[in-house]
């Protein structure tokens, strides 16, 4: 029985914990999924979670817009990573996906796109990584020409998630209206725009659904600007000031997981007539896990918490939980591998699963390396005097 204690910590309501039970038993109910066939299986989950009202959290409700509730966030992509990466996967990018639009999207563009992303009746994509610019969003260099009554795209974007899918995609492009990050627009692009293109998919040692797109001379009407011209940074640093936490919820799924795994392995498998779980470096092991497992749980709760109780910017917070929790869940897994013994590495088993799921965390939304030098940054202009 996985832990459910956490759900009693003071940073989450009774409206938390009964929406973490519910999914929980509903994601038990999924049975095994194909992960060969991963644009099959994401959009039959998207629409499943669609269908179920589990994709709600993920953007605002155009009729009653409301702050997105990050707890709400983290406890889903905890929980469906638990149970499965993709299903993780398949949840986190409807909410990463719609960010801008949920958070600086016009009416019209919320009441377009956000009941059918909410409801599974569209896949939508964030694309703001280009070949030479990944962490160093400022370094973007595709472009979105002002011309009369509408914007032309050149350039390309690559590790899109649900690229190849997606059938809306938030995207960031240079209109110059300044050097660096202050020329930056963002745009929502409907996937059938003339002039966009999958130019390659993406193959990783977790699978899922990831491409290369292309713009040559992509045309976009004045009314797909999200936000003001030049406010493209702000937003795209604003959907991640959200969004950062939860990569960090679902690292911790993950090394839940694998605690959960490895208590069963070691109270059931014997070496000389006894469970591994009478050895004492098994047991070091297991502690170690679990204080991981708990330390990563305060942070990722405590980034949620402060966000939802109106902080403007929890840039420290988000980073201190992605870093940590992403860092740490590859060390319990891997601690997950060992106690498994060859079984660890066996194609198919869980922990091996887990063992390859966790990496990409480490590097999408932000590095670990970046994540040090978020909060280095951060802590160090706390200190400065006046």
């Amino acid at each position: 029985m996985a832990d459910r204690s956490y759900l009693d910590w003071p940073f989450l309501e009774p409206r938390h914990r009964a929406h973490a039970e519910a999914l929980d038993d509903w994601a038990a109910g999924l049975g095994p999924l194909d992960h060969h066939d991963t644009d099959a299986t994401c959009r039959s989950l998207v629409a499943r979670l669609g269908a179920d009202g589990w994709l709600e959290p993920t953007a605002v409700d155009p009729e009653d817009p409301q702050p997105l509730d990050v707890r709400t966030l983290c406890l889903s992509r905890e929980t469906l990573a638990r149970h499965d990466g993709l299903a993780d996967f398949a949840f986190a990018m409807q909410g990463l996906g719609t960010g801008a639009l949920s958070l600086f999207g016009t009416p019209a563009q919320q009441a377009e796109w956000l009941s059918l992303t909410r409801s599974g009746r569209a896949i939508s994509a964030f694309a703001l990584t280009e070949p030479q610019s990944g962490s160093d969003v400022a370094n973007s260099a595709m472009t979105a020409r002002d011309d009369g009554d509408t914007f032309v795209l050149n350039g390309e974007k690559t590790w899109i998630s649900n690229g190849g899918i997606a059938d809306v995609y938030t995207l960031f492009a240079r209109t110059g209206e300044g050097p660096g990050a202050k020329g930056l627009s963002a745009f929502v692009v409907p996937a059938d725009t003339p002039g966009l293109s999958i130019a390659e998919r993406l193959d990783t040692i977790a699978p899922h659904p990831l491409a290369t797109l292309r713009f040559d001379g992509a045309r976009l009407p004045k009314s797909a600007l999200i936000g003001d011209p030049g406010q493209g940074f702000k937003i795209a640093m604003s959907v991640l000031d959200v969004f950062r936490t939860t990569v960090a919820a679902a690292a911790l799924g993950f090394a839940r997981r694998a605690l959960d795994e490895s208590l069963a392995r070691v109270q059931t498998r014997e070496v000389q007539g006894e469970p591994l779980s009478e050895l004492q470096m098994v047991q070091a092991h297991i502690a170690e896990m679990a204080l991981r497992v708990d330390a990563a749980a305060l942070l990722v709760y405590r980034a949620a918490w402060a966000k939802d109780q109106g902080a403007p910017r929890v840039s420290r917070e988000a980073a201190m939980a992605k870093l940590y929790a992403t860092d740490e869940a590859q060390k319990v897994i891997d601690a997950a591998v060992q106690l498994h013994g060859g079984d660890g590495v066996r194609s198919g088993e869980t922990v091996e699963r887990l063992y390859r799921e966790i990496r990409a965390l480490r590097i999408y939304e932000g590095a670990s390396d970046v994540q040090k030098v978020i909060i280095a940054r951060q802590t160090l202009s706390a200190a400065r005097p006046g």
